[in-house]
């Protein structure tokens, strides 16, 4: 068979189902094997996307995304999607062509060095130089992307290589299984948590993309030690919980900080590098337990006291074996923090002044999606409101970028959700700037029937740049620009387009759209005026001295 289709062979022996892109001419030979397999090529309308699709299929599946691109430019298109999978911990894959190796046709026509570019932004890359060593290859690959620390790999595939004639067994798949943590930082760090006065715990995005959240609850319910979340860590535990104290959406100085300067002891369960530090580490503070699958990397802001290496939900069950709840243990300060936060999230979740505020439009959301819907949120200034005020009530039914916090992966994100899940609801809300990045995707949505609604908040600039413009009380300059129509926008593409002119008409607009087979982009104007209020002005006067 030529390498090409020994190439798709080895993919479909791997289990991939999907493959995204924007095929070239050097991808003929391998296009033409995928035309007779079993693996679905969907053509975007631009290579990010494409990897950002393959990047959320890893995600949610915790399986190898795959994404197609040709030499040169379309290569080059992959860079912010290879970074977006590796910040973000997601199993991802690109192949990219390349011109002839064996002989040179056009001399340096369309050639980078796409092997050095991925080489900082991947955890493998390689050029395939024989058509024999593709299985090795694709195993090696697939293996890599999908270990802890999971993130992105890529392959290059000359046009000339891909035309051999090969004859090549595949290598098996094998799934080894994580290695456990030994006893003794077990017992080690179970008697810190015993001699604890305040313990605390944390949940971040490592444990997010693993079973954890059983474990977790079952430590939760059997200890009675409270919990909050990183924005990558939400609803590993349903966040109505009783002990949940909400997510650290900001660096410092939210209300969650309050009972985070409190602590003794913090219980960090898959702590990650990438996100902003949730809490600032000072010598002779909290002592902190380090609860994942990799050691910690030490810095002046973390440097952990303890550490248990392994399998993360093993780690927990063995933890909660060995604790019970301690008299010592004295929780009165987390409990009225709690009463703080649960009211201070539920101001102005009913205003009705127009255009919406970020409360009001999270408030309506939650109230619309269900528990297991799927909301894939783009960057922007929502962000922060959508990570402190929506409450998760299931592991990745929140999609957010708090790693490479890429603009325009938004859309992309959740069409790669809508077609793995077409029975639930799936919502991407995106900020115009972010939007307009992608949203040529939404021909892509539209030829794959997805069912899907987008949100477009719409205040005609960057309001996230904005804000911080305004904090540093510089005067306002260069961040602001013009919308198209969007309701005639999503109406040129075939979908349907909506734009709400009153905020008590959102949230029936909004179910109205969720429950209707297709595609709904709804165009809702935000005021973003509560940014300065509540995130600048409130949190600074507020006081931790309940």
């Amino acid at each position: 068979m030529k390498a090409a289709e020994l190439f798709v062979k080895a993919l479909e022996n791997e289990g991939v189902k999907y493959i995204f892109g924007v095929p070239g001419e050097e991808n003929l030979d391998f296009l033409e094997a995928l035309r007779t397999s079993s693996i679905r090529m969907i053509v975007t309308r631009h290579e990010q996307p494409a990897g950002f699709m393959a990047a959320t299929m890893g995600r949610l599946t915790g399986k190898t995304g795959v994404c197609l691109s040709t030499l040169g430019p379309g290569a080059t298109n992959f860079v912010t999607a290879a970074a977006y999978a590796q910040l973000g911990g997601m199993p991802m894959m690109m192949i990219t062509g390349q011109k002839p190796i064996l002989k040179s046709k056009q001399g340096k026509f369309q050639i980078v060095d796409v092997i050095g570019m991925m080489r900082p932004l991947t955890k493998f890359t390689k050029q395939v130089l024989a058509g024999h060593s593709i299985p090795c290859h694709v195993r090696e690959a697939f293996r890599l992307a999908e270990q802890e620390r999971p993130g992105a790999v890529h392959l290059e595939l000359p046009e000339d290589i891909a035309h051999e004639t090969v004859d090549a067994p595949l290598f098996d798949v094998t799934h080894p299984r994580r290695p456990l943590a030994d006893t003794k930082s077990l017992l080690h760090a179970a008697l810190m948590i015993q001699e604890a006065k305040r313990p605390l715990l944390l949940i971040g995005a490592g444990a997010n993309r693993k079973s954890t959240s059983r474990a977790l609850k079952e430590f939760v319910d059997k200890t009675g030690i409270y919990f909050f979340n990183t924005q990558m860590g939400k609803g590993v535990i349903d966040e109505r919980h009783p002990q949940f104290l909400g997510t650290a959406a900001l660096s410092s100085g939210d209300y969650v900080h309050c009972a985070i300067a409190r602590a003794d002891l913090i219980i960090n369960v898959g702590h990650d590098v990438i996100e902003k530090p949730p809490f600032f580490m000072e010598r002779g503070e909290a002592k902190v337990i380090h609860v994942n699958f990799f050691p910690a990397d030490l810095d002046d802001v973390y440097f952990p006291t303890a550490e248990v290496v392994g399998d993360i939900a093993h780690s927990i069950f063995e933890l909660s074996r060995r604790i019970n709840q301690q008299e010592e243990w004295d929780f009165s300060y987390y409990a009225r923090v709690k009463k703080e936060i649960d009211v201070f999230l539920k101001e102005n979740s009913d205003d009705p002044r127009f255009p919406m505020i970020p409360q009001r439009i999270v408030a309506d959301v939650r109230k619309v999606m269900p528990s297991d819907s799927i909301v894939a949120l783009d960057n922007g200034m929502y962000k922060i409101w959508f990570s402190r005020n929506y409450g998760a009530h299931k592991s990745n039914t929140l999609l957010m970028d708090n790693a490479l916090a890429t603009m325009g992966a938004g859309l992309a994100s959740a069409m790669a959700a809508a077609l793995l899940y077409p029975e639930k609801q799936i919502l991407a809300v995106c900020g115009d700037g972010g939007f307009m990045m992608n949203s040529q995707e939404l021909e892509t949505a539209h030829r794959l029937n997805l069912n899907l609604t987008i949100i477009v908040l719409n205040d005609n600039g960057f309001g996230m740049i904005k804000w911080k413009q305004a904090a540093m009380a510089l005067p306002d300059f260069s961040l602001d620009y013009n919308n198209p129509d969007f309701v005639k926008y999503a109406e040129s593409y075939g979908i349907r387009g909506h734009r709400v002119e009153k905020t008590e008409h959102f949230m029936a607009l909004l179910t109205q759209c969720l429950q209707t087979p297709g595609i709904d982009l709804i165009d809702v104007p935000i005021d973003y005026s509560e940014n300065d209020r509540v995130l600048n002005q409130q949190l600074r006067e507020k006081t931790c001295l309940l």
